[in-house]
């Protein structure tokens, strides 16, 4: 499969970007409805989202949730130093916590970058008494969020792309 993936060809061009935003502006959008708004046939519309899913450009059509209106008000990054051999087992338990929602291996200080959600500092407390239950764990780091200032997105790179061409 990889080697498929890796002859199909890089880059979006300019339909491919404009569906994308019209997902990104109406993710509830049928096919029928992005090919009205495209200007676009049908077929056309299904044709391009099935490539940009199957070479993984748009990998999902998961809802966009606001975790603060879930209850989760405390965003907390936590760097992990991992003995030597032990990064599967670390990965595996904090799999197994929901609260951590994101982790990377990273270079510089720490081995493991993790974005950690809680819903009160007492909480976050618990959550990181829970990362702490797996050997392997030698020293962490947390910082907690105060504020965000520029959200994830994804829209500007799409944009630049196009620029490029």
């Amino acid at each position: 499969m990889l080697y498929v993936l890796s002859m199909l060809p890089i880059g979006i061009d300019d339909l491919d970007a404009r569906l994308i935003t019209a997902l990104a502006a109406t993710p509830r959008a049928g096919v029928m409805e992005l090919a009205r708004q495209l200007g676009v046939a049908r077929g056309t519309i299904q044709a391009r989202l099935d490539k940009l899913q199957a070479r993984g450009v748009v990998t999902g059509f998961d809802p966009d949730l606001h975790l603060e209106a879930l209850g989760y008000e405390v965003l907390a990054f936590v760097t992990l130093e991992i003995a030597q051999g032990r990064l599967d087992d670390v990965v595996e338990h904090l799999a197994n916590i929901p609260e951590v929602i994101e982790a990377h291996t990273t270079t510089g200080p720490g081995d493991l970058h993790c974005r950690v959600v809680a819903r009160t500092n007492e909480h976050l407390q618990q959550v990181l008494n829970r990362i702490l239950e797996v050997s392997g764990i030698e020293r962490t780091s947390t910082h907690i969020a105060l504020t965000e200032q520029v959200g994830f997105r994804v829209l500007p790179l799409v944009g630049q792309l196009l620029d490029e061409e």
